[in-house]
């Protein structure tokens, strides 16, 4: 895609993360499509396209066409125009920017003026526990050509004398994952569990303050380290958890900005910068790393470098990957992460806030709606509405959101970096 700078985050609306087995994918989608049209100050959606992702809902039965049965009947509820072209995305954990960047290609493309890109996911069960969500999505993965898939991994454990179990009952292979590079990054860099730690804890008690976490409570980093080890070194609490939520972003032109009242303008988020790109089959601290690559495209297309940034909301799935994107980023060098998070470079108050909200480990991570949850958060605090985690500036803002972890480093990784609106005698 080609820089920005003419498209806008015009309303943008997010559900709490938690557990709500009894709220239905409907249910859920309708309350962010009635936010998002209240947020961008529009009775009537004006939408002419939508992009619809969710990652599990075949675990709940439906195969296919799975926006249509969503969206329709909000199209039939008076709440979407009737005739809207609703195409369905899946890239899993980044499967939300996915659905955002479809909605963005159509205004760039001139295809519409108005697009909406909708999130949704229920990792919750009415009757059955959530190991059977778990042991679905293990499931899938093990249909894989395992020893394609596996075999690096495989490799790297055996070069780091560790373990690698993946398929075991009880285990999950995305953890099992974190968990080897977490290994790779201690003995290439000295990282320590202290330092990965750090991080989880700083998310945790970021969490408190935010209405949309599904885990509103503070954590030493002694009590991270306490808590049940998931896979060495992972605890618990530097992993995400299972959630339900929703969310929406609607996007449009500056054409179409342009003829609106000076209320809707004002609150327009401008898109400055967005890449996403594909990972190696097997690649670990070198600067080609799925991330690495679409932060570089992003910052070449929004004209601006790392030291611009107010704050970043990035996907730590576990706590280590928190402390391998601020690598990525370009936040600090190479190897370094460990210890620049532990400084308290990353805090509320340090040197460049990182994941405000809580990160996925507290705020949640319901898969199919978390890339649009992350550009939510960075767009309260660009608007200066995050109430008790507003950062004291906040005027350039990056979310990471990165899907794909069996065999390679991203399927997918996807950045994208707003401004804030251009309201009466602010400069940019």
């Amino acid at each position: 895609m080609t820089a920005t700078g003419d498209v806008f985050i015009l309303g943008i609306a997010s559900t709490p993360a938690g557990r709500f087995p009894d709220r239905s994918f409907l249910d859920l989608c309708r309350n962010v499509v009635i936010g998002v049209g209240e947020d961008a100050g529009f009775a009537d959606l004006p939408v002419e396209r939508a992009w619809f992702s969710s990652v599990l809902m075949d675990f709940w039965g439906q195969r296919a066409c799975r926006g249509q049965e969503v969206l329709t009947p909000l199209c039939d509820e008076g709440l979407l125009p009737h005739g809207l072209c609703i195409q369905n995305v899946e890239a899993g954990c980044a499967s939300g920017t996915t659905a955002f960047f479809g909605a963005l290609s159509d205004v760039l493309s001139g295809e519409a003026e108005v697009a909406l890109a909708v999130g949704v996911e229920k990792m919750n069960h009415p009757t059955r526990p959530r190991g059977d969500i778990l042991a679905w999505i293990e499931g899938t993965a093990g249909q894989l050509d395992a020893e394609y898939f596996y075999a690096p991994h495989r490799k790297l454990a055996a070069e780091l004398d560790v373990s690698f179990s993946p398929g075991e009952e009880g285990r999950s292979i995305a953890m099992d994952v974190y968990a080897l590079w977490a290994q790779a990054h201690k003995q290439a860099f000295g990282t320590t569990d202290q330092q990965i730690a750090a991080a989880a804890a700083k998310n945790h008690t970021n969490a408190v303050d935010n209405p949309r976490a599904q885990y509103r409570f503070p954590m030493t980093i002694e009590e991270v380290l306490a808590d049940r080890m998931v896979t060495q070194p992972l605890t618990r609490a530097m992993c995400a958890p299972t959630g339900d939520a929703a969310a929406a972003v609607l996007v449009c032109s500056r054409t179409y900005l342009e003829k609106q009242s000076r209320a809707v303008r004002e609150r327009a988020l401008p898109i400055l910068g967005h890449s996403a790109c594909g990972g190696r089959r097997w690649s670990l601290f070198e600067d080609d790393r799925a991330a690495a690559r679409a932060a570089g495209r992003a910052y070449q297309r929004a004209g601006i470098g790392p030291p611009d940034l107010d704050l970043v909301e990035l996907h730590d799935a576990t706590s280590i990957a928190e402390i391998l994107l601020v690598e990525d980023l370009g936040l600090c060098a190479r190897g370094q992460g460990g210890s620049f998070t532990a400084s308290g470079a990353t805090a509320h108050d340090g040197e460049i806030p990182v994941n405000t909200s809580g990160g996925l480990v507290s705020r949640g991570h319901p898969i199919g709606a978390t890339g649009i949850m992350m550009l939510n958060e960075v767009a309260l605090q660009l608007r200066g509405e995050a109430e008790a985690l507003q950062l004291p500036r906040a005027r350039v803002g990056l979310a990471e959101n990165g899907g794909g972890i069996v065999g390679q480093d991203n399927a997918v990784s996807a950045v994208t970096i707003l401004g804030a609106p251009a309201r009466p005698g602010r400069s940019r």
